[in-house]
């Protein structure tokens, strides 16, 4: 990666005036170099906080990234993507609260229900019945509760978060581990594009170096999502994980963060994993009824 010392100078005293897709061509850029990773990234910003993503790129390397990202534009699907730079006035400050911060990440839908009390509910892909009973019956007293319910499109609780918040008529947005105009799991298409439609999808993933990679090395951009998803929401409400499941990453997230960290009961009552006391050791709260959660959520809705 190019030293973002040699632009630190003139860029002290700049005035946050910039054009959003010309950081999102450098943004792809900077993870288009050898070595780009979330955490390298965002060390380099943190060092230079008064920087931008083109700071960190050469033009020529803006203009190659632009070239290929307007290929990728021309997309249908992806006619009325959106884009949030850390520095503009709709960034979520919220986001800065996360281990490496994003600097850059894409949007389609209902912006402005960032700023609607959330709820994120997550858990295993290989749900159970009962985790899928659980999962309906939590966001239904979310949604009555005025909480628009954040979850990550995944099979299992994911899905079934999403599916009753749209069936009950509540707003639920999604933060996805793909880009945009990728659908991850493929048979979650038709949800992806309602919640895209009528509500809002996020991500931060890079298109240009998620289509360069093998699919082993883009699972890497799935813990991050859930770490983005814990920023951007009130609380985290687990359903059901194993003990390695990827829920965990979120976990740890939320109480880095500061965020509320609610685990249900019937994980406690599992034998088969030793994850819930942990994360209740933490500061993590036991939930046995829908009460537990309500009582510690003070938003006046």
């Amino acid at each position: 990666m190019k030293n973002p010392e040699v632009n630190l100078k003139e860029n002290v005293f700049k005035v946050p005036t910039f054009s959003p897709y010309h950081e999102l061509y450098a943004y792809e850029a900077l993870w288009l170099q050898q070595g780009a990773t979330f955490k390298r990234i965002a060390d380099y910003f943190r060092e230079n906080p008064n920087l931008l993503p083109s700071d960190l790129v050469r033009p020529q390397e803006v203009k190659h990234a632009k070239e290929m990202m307007e290929q990728i534009l021309a997309d249908p699907s992806l006619e009325d993507i959106g884009v949030r730079v850390e520095g503009s006035f709709d960034y979520p400050s919220t986001l800065k609260d996360a281990r490496n911060p994003l600097r850059v990440f894409y949007y389609q839908g209902w912006w402005d229900l960032i700023h609607t009390p959330s709820v994120a509910v997550v858990g295993a892909r290989k749900v159970s019945d009962d985790g899928i009973k659980r999962t309906q019956k939590l966001v239904k007293n979310l949604v009555r509760n005025g909480y628009t319910i954040v979850s990550g499109l995944a099979e299992g609780v994911d899905t079934a978060a999403h599916t009753t918040a749209l069936q009950l008529g509540g707003k639920t947005f999604a933060v996805i581990g793909t880009p945009l105009n990728e659908i991850y799991p493929k048979k979650n298409r038709k949800l992806q594009e309602e919640i895209r439609d009528n509500y809002l999808v996020i991500s931060q993933v890079p298109f240009l170096r998620y289509a360069k990679q093998d699919y082993r090395s883009n699972r890497s951009f799935f813990p991050e999502r859930n770490i983005t998803m814990s920023a951007l929401t009130d609380a985290t409400v687990i359903v059901e994980a194993s003990d390695t499941s990827g829920t965990l990453f979120q976990a740890r997230a939320a109480i880095d963060q500061g965020r509320k960290l609610f685990i249900l009961e019937s994980c406690f009552q599992n034998p088969n994993i030793s994850w819930p006391a942990k994360y209740l050791a933490k500061g993590a709260i036991r939930v046995k009824s829908y009460e537990d959660i309500k009582k510690q959520l003070h938003h006046d809705i």
